[in-house]
């Protein structure tokens, strides 16, 4: 049976890729990181997502409508960067449907933080 293939599009197999930032492994930057939040949000983790969400912007638990009929079609990495080794961004679109309506983009410029040796999704800018 082939290795199931991760949401966030690397053509990595999910245990490979995002599959290890999820078992709790340290995520190595920010855009691992982002790849690893974008696949929770395919899988509906809800734990994972709170876990790597900032402390000062992190959303209380069960308000994130995971299962609000949202289907994540496609990530694209449009560009990623470090500021200094504590700081970095990411600018992202994914694509996705929610019930019958036709597919549409949310267009993203992340920033992530690094706190006692792990990255945290700390916010976002849509565009």
């Amino acid at each position: 049976m082939p290795a199931r293939a991760c949401p966030c599009d690397t053509g990595k197999a999910y245990a490979a890729c995002c599959g290890r930032w999820h078992a709790g492994d340290a995520a190595p930057d920010a855009l691992a990181l982002m790849r690893s939040r974008y696949s929770a949000y395919v899988l509906g983790d809800e734990d994972y997502l709170l876990a790597s969400w900032h402390p000062d912007t992190r959303p209380a638990p069960g308000t994130l409508e995971l299962n609000d009929g949202t289907r994540w079609l496609q990530l694209k990495i449009l560009g990623h960067g470090e500021e200094t080794p504590e700081r970095a961004w990411v600018e992202f679109s994914a694509a996705f449907k929610q019930g019958g309506a036709s597919a549409q983009r949310l267009h993203e410029h992340s920033l992530f933080l690094k706190q006692n040796g792990r990255w945290f999704y700390h916010s976002g800018r849509f565009s």
